[in-house]
């Protein structure tokens, strides 16, 4: 490991970022090379959170497009201000030759305020999966060449590149052409001793003995038969929420008034409580 991944490494552990030497590697790349990464993994297991943190670490802004099924370039990329467009043709003061398709109609969506940003900023673009497959091929130019047209004003180009983080939960497969474009990752929960680490990074004054009973119990549902494996900030807002009630050790009947930060559907706190909560964190 050269000493700029180790560096960005020590950067992202100070801004509460554990990042294992692949990730950080991929990631030392992505920025180097200037290349879009793709994080795939299970929800709650960090990809959107590394994105603020890289934008931390960078000092650069963080413009975050979060994708749904039917979002198209109105909502990605740019629309026009219709109200004001047609105000300022009922105004009388409009020249003639006053066109209502410039800078001044227009509403800048994520994608174009990433090419426009100076500095360039950090742009993630959350669970690309999400879409349709229509909005992968708006995607394909802005990544090859970090440049969109809007016919009304021609090619708008990137001053310099941003920083693009995509992220999947795999909800479908992505096409070969998008992720031909990108360096890829796949991010998983972390190990026990990297997870505990996480923890004390975030909670300091819990006792050390809670966490690691959290992260046991965490751990061990994730590979149980629930709805909805916890993640990452489930753990910690569960380790909080026991702290904040004194607790120094975990027991059944706290962990069970406590559910609801780490479990979130009722089939699964149903489901543990009928199986005895204490059966998480005993070894």
């Amino acid at each position: 490991m050269n000493d700029g991944i180790r560096q960005l490494q020590s950067d992202l552990a100070a801004v509460r970022y554990v990042a294992d030497d692949s990730l950080v590697t991929a990631l030392h790349l992505a920025v180097r090379l200037g290349r879009p990464l793709l994080l795939e993994g299970p929800a709650g297991v960090g990809k959107t959170a590394l994105a603020k943190a890289l934008s931390d670490v960078h000092g650069r802004s963080l413009v975050r497009l979060q994708c749904y099924e039917g979002l198209d370039v109105t909502h990605a990329l740019y629309d026009w201000n219709y109200p004001k467009q047609l105000l300022a043709v009922q105004d009388p003061r409009t020249s003639a030759s006053q066109s209502v398709y410039s800078e001044e109609f227009l509403l800048q969506r994520p994608l174009l305020l990433a090419l426009r940003a100076e500095p360039s900023p950090v742009l993630l673009i959350d669970e690309v999966d999400r879409a349709d497959e229509a909005f992968e091929a708006l995607l394909l130019e802005f990544l090859s060449e970090f440049q969109v047209t809007i016919p009304e004003l021609g090619t708008v180009r990137a001053a310099g590149r941003p920083l693009v983080i995509l992220t999947s939960n795999r909800t479908r497969d992505l096409s070969d052409a998008l992720r031909r474009r990108c360096l890829y990752q796949w991010l998983d929960y972390p190990g026990y001793e990297q997870e505990v680490t996480i923890l004390q990074m975030y909670l300091p004054d819990v006792a050390p003995r809670l966490l690691r009973q959290v992260v046991r119990a965490v751990r061990r549902l994730r590979s149980a038969s629930v709805l909805k494996p916890p993640g990452l900030a489930e753990s910690i807002d569960w380790a909080n929420a026991l702290a904040e009630l004194g607790t120094q050790s975990l027991d059944e009947e706290t962990a069970a008034v406590t559910l609801g930060c780490l479990l979130k559907t009722q089939e699964d706190v149903l489901w543990l409580t009928e199986r005895g909560l204490a059966t998480l964190w005993n070894v």
